[in-house]
């Protein structure tokens, strides 16, 4: 696998990354990912969504020498000068900040752009400033919009359902212009529902997994948007730190370009609902209460599913872990995350 091979590369040769929203869900992944690599790394977290405790925990699992080769700065990418300091002597940026939630966006579309646009361009701009050697950021599934077919094929896009999926449209058309004008290509990464250890389960905007498994390790209501037949490509976070590497180190003909970034299949909110539940009961969890169903959720799509065929091709990308396994690997982070 090619992964690998790249994972041996960088053990015996030590580069810069920048990570923004490294006190993030998946910033904080890639973090301990990297130093386990013995990689150089600057971080820079404004703690809006990311957490301290996500920076504590990567911090008890790597070395302490690994640990010393992380430089944090607490900054905000709509501060252009935050951007421009933290993007200098950097080899390679990896841009996971953003205000996530389309129900976020639909509330607050001004943050929402504010933090998706303006930081952006602020840390894209920067970036070009210094000379970095990759850009990669992480894009959406949401930008495929009102597009029915399946599965999503990177070229077909329709028209974008919520302010959040608007803005990450709006990442894809800067970087294409940022290669056009300057020469500065970039790689966009359309996240498909990734999940795993270290995401928030708590407040308004939580995703689904984290969330249910939550509430049904304290026996709380689990709420389903729709019938239940709504389906999600859903992307173990493992293979989405694949999937950063594997493009930040991508050859020059893989840029200026985004892929799709799933498992390539699909499973719907029915069908994840008894998979947590089976994996809770082999953590020896017993679930009694059932889902309750409601309405469908505003901006949302009702299927997706992702062709990863040009991620395969082009980065070498190869997900690791399906749906069961992503759960199955996750589960004991969510219990243990559910005492504290």
């Amino acid at each position: 696998m090619q992964f690998n091979k790249i994972k041996k590369e960088l053990k015996s040769s030590q580069h810069t990354w920048l990570i923004t929203g490294v006190a993030g869900f998946i910033g904080s992944n890639l973090l301990e990912e990297l130093l386990q690599l013995d990689q150089i790394i600057i971080g820079v977290d404004n703690f809006s969504t990311g957490r301290e405790d996500n920076l504590k925990e990567v911090e008890s699992i790597v070395s302490s020498d690994q640990w010393r080769n992380f430089k944090f700065y607490q900054g905000d990418i709509t501060n252009f000068n935050d951007c421009n300091e933290v993007c200098k002597n950097v080899d390679y940026v990896l841009h996971q900040a953003a205000l996530g939630s389309v129900p976020r966006s639909i509330k607050d579309p001004i943050a929402t752009n504010a933090s998706n646009i303006s930081g952006f361009l602020n840390i894209l701009q920067a970036a070009k400033n210094n000379n970095v050697k990759s850009f990669t950021y992480a894009a959406s599934s949401s930008t495929y919009g009102d597009h029915m077919d399946l599965p999503k094929i990177e070229e077909n896009i329709g028209r974008p359902l919520s302010p959040y999926a608007l803005t990450k449209y709006v990442n894809e058309l800067y970087s294409e212009v940022f290669a056009r004008a300057y020469g500065f290509k970039s790689i966009g990464l359309r996240y498909f529902n990734v999940y795993g250890k270290r995401q928030d389960p708590n407040g308004a905007y939580a995703a689904v997994i984290p969330k249910w498994t939550t509430s049904m390790i304290k026996n709380k209501d689990v709420y389903i948007n729709g019938d239940g037949e709504t389906s999600r490509d859903f992307c173990f976070v493992e293979n989405a730190v694949q999937a950063n590497i594997l493009a930040a180190l991508a050859k020059e003909s893989a840029k200026n370009n985004v892929y799709n970034i799933a498992v390539g299949d699909r499973t719907s909110l029915i069908e994840l609902y008894k998979l947590i539940k089976e994996s809770l009961s082999l953590n020896k969890v017993d679930v009694k209460n059932k889902p309750i169903f409601r309405d469908f959720r505003d901006g949302d799509v009702k299927h997706s599913q992702a062709s990863i065929e040009k991620a395969k091709n082009n980065l070498g990308y190869e997900p690791k872990f399906n749906i069961a396994e992503g759960i199955a690997k996750a589960m004991p982070w969510y219990i243990k995350a559910s005492k504290l």
